[in-house]
């Protein structure tokens, strides 16, 4: 498993974001944090809706599918790709340990992790990153990553049926600060929460001095928006998703669905999603009590949904925006404006794991 800030070298890999309800296969070329991404690809496939659930793959062959598909759609030749995990099965913890050189850690990783894992320690794998050391003190920050080995063997037996080669496993909240820091300015004094709300888990990151301080996984998403729908007018989840994407609360008129039926369950499910967020981001401010969020930046489906943003600064009193995963894009060809400027808020796991390099 890797996690890292963007580099620019010259290997690229292949992002691909397989979420619970479609897969996204992203290429671009990187020339500098200064000018700027080119993008290369993009494809994408949705999934049935039961292929992911809670984390757990229950349909592999939709998801090698899927990921087949996006990468066609996307008329990708690449092999080498780049995915990202998230949820219960992976545990993000930000330790203090007695000063060490890295090799010394990397033999003793094991026996620090079972102190702050959850999990039997030969069940996971384990990554870390040292980020500030104290020699007068004797001590050192670190960033400890642990993810179970059954989750990544998941991903990687469906990447390797799908014919591509998967050559970093990420962490779902560290690739959304990766297309954060590729395309915007970076304010040493700020404190940022990226938070992404895909189908079945929403990734929140609090950056501060561009090092996460506060990461948090929780299982809600845009999915509960279609169960309400499917409740509410008792149609299956395939027209509930369409009424979603194309109510008052998702976009478009729909004139075949009663509008305050739809609405009232959008709103019920905002205010829901809204609220687990709002939670996690009050437990960071108490447990930091010389560090106030200045901005959230919102990424991921549930981003979309009309009045979600407005909502959230409304109940949250931050500043709130949505991210844009390509603003720091160069014109690219092939590509219509109107479909860039719907994916984008998609984009932003997958823009970040394609700011990856091999090396």
């Amino acid at each position: 498993m890797k996690f890292s800030l963007p580099s620019f070298g010259k290997a690229s890999v292949i992002g691909l974001d397989i979420g619970a309800s479609s897969v996204k296969a992203v290429e671009i070329a990187m020339k500098s944090r200064d000018k700027g991404f080119e993008l290369r690809s993009l494809g994408q496939a949705a999934l049935p809706s039961e292929a992911i659930v809670q984390g757990a793959f229950l349909n592999s062959s939709a998801i090698v599918d899927a990921i087949r598909e996006a990468i066609e759609s996307g008329r990708i030749s690449g092999k080498d790709v780049a995915a990202s995990v998230s949820g219960h099965s992976v545990i993000v913890k930000r330790v203090n340990l007695p000063q060490m050189s890295r090799e010394e850690l990397e033999d003793q990783i094991q026996w620090e992790a079972e102190q702050y894992i959850p999990f039997d320690v030969n069940e996971v794998n384990l990554d870390f990153q040292i980020l500030d050391s104290n020699e007068e003190e004797g001590q050192m920050d670190v960033l400890l990553v642990a993810a179970k080995k059954d989750l990544i063997d998941d991903y990687v037996q469906v990447i390797s049926e799908a014919g591509l080669n998967p050559v970093a496993i990420d962490v779902a909240g560290f690739a959304i600060q990766n297309a954060y820091e590729a395309n915007y300015e970076q304010d040493p004094e700020a404190i940022v929460a990226l938070v992404n709300i895909g189908a079945q888990v929403v990734n929140i990151n609090v950056l501060r001095n561009g090092i996460p301080a506060f990461t948090r996984d929780i299982m809600t998403g845009g999915a509960q928006y279609t169960e309400e729908i499917q409740k509410a007018l008792s149609v299956s989840f395939d027209e509930a998703e369409r009424i979603k994407m194309g109510s008052p609360g998702g976009g478009e008129q729909v004139q075949d669905v009663i509008p305050q039926e739809v609405e009232q369950a959008m709103r019920s499910v905002s205010d829901t999603v809204i609220g687990e967020i709002s939670r996690s981001l009050d437990f960071f401010a108490a447990t930091s009590a010389d560090a106030r969020i200045t901005k959230v930046l919102l990424s991921g489906g549930g981003s979309k949904i009309t009045g979600f943003t407005s909502a959230f600064a409304e109940r949250t009193g931050l500043e709130t925006a949505e991210m844009n995963p390509l603003a720091h894009m160069l014109p690219s060809k092939g590509f219509e404006a109107e479909y860039l400027e719907a994916m984008g808020p998609l984009l932003a796991v997958g823009i970040g794991l394609a700011t990856r390099r091999i090396d």
